[in-house]
């Protein structure tokens, strides 16, 4: 059984690349999430809907205990399933200027984005290797890239993922693996829905916001064959914002 799995799988963007990857029939999806066990379920009956298998993962990606005992737990219960896709998509906001920030709304911030790429991905890395196949998907942030004001947790967290694409690619290339990050402007998602879309859009060169369909369709094609040249990129889906 060849599986891939997305880490905050249940809303917004992340489910949104479960039913992409759904609906190519190539993989079991694996949805991880942390909290919403009602979005989590759901995601899980489109998934069959499009005629796709799958299962639900509730685990913490910044907790490492708890990351490696139900991925261990799940491994032990499925000797024969190889992961060959990681798309490490889960991420939290608390924004702040950081002149006021608390030292819990950084840690937390870091802990889920980065923290999380390493307890999920560094669990199955070795599989990947033995297996000589995978691809490796990170999403950050136009934060990550550019800097966000209100934003300095959130973009040192997405940025510091930025490096660790770009070394862990030259690290498995030989092996056939891929490592790449996704970096999604603004897209109309929950984490977005409070923001004031018609002043923002002036900002946008394409002069709206993104859809979690679009970002999904790019994520698709990197985990797919097709992909197989490009590593260590990052690349921006941002209306033209900046890049």
């Amino acid at each position: 059984m060849k599986c891939a799995i997305v880490t905050g799988g249940s809303r917004g963007i992340g489910r949104a690349i479960c039913l992409k990857l759904a609906e190519e029939k190539n993989y079991h999806i694996l949805i991880n999430y942390t909290s919403n066990d009602m979005a989590a379920k759901e995601t899980l009956a489109k998934v069959q809907e499009l005629g796709a298998t799958g299962e639900i993962l509730k685990f913490d990606v910044a907790n490492a205990e708890e990351s490696l005992n139900v991925l261990t737990q799940w491994q032990d219960s499925n000797p024969d399933a190889i992961v060959e896709v990681i798309v490490n998509n889960a991420g939290i906001t608390r924004d702040g200027l950081f002149m006021w920030m608390q030292s819990e709304d950084w840690n937390s911030v870091i802990n889920t984005s980065l923290n999380g790429f390493f307890n999920v991905t560094n669990f199955f890395i070795q599989k990947l290797l033995r297996n000589k196949y995978g691809r490796i998907i990170n999403m950050v942030s136009v934060s990550g890239v550019k800097g966000t004001a209100g934003q300095t947790n959130y973009s040192a967290a997405k940025g510091a993922l930025v490096g660790a694409t770009k070394a862990l690619a030259q690290e498995v290339a030989k092996r056939n693996i891929t490592v790449n990050a996704v970096a999604p402007g603004f897209i109309r998602t929950d984490m977005t829905q409070d923001f004031n879309e018609d002043e923002l859009k002036a900002m946008i060169p394409a002069n709206r916001f993104g859809e979690a369909e679009e970002v999904a369709d790019l994520v698709a094609f990197l985990a797919s064959r097709k992909a197989s040249y490009i590593t260590g990129e990052i690349v921006n889906i941002n209306g033209g914002i900046y890049s």
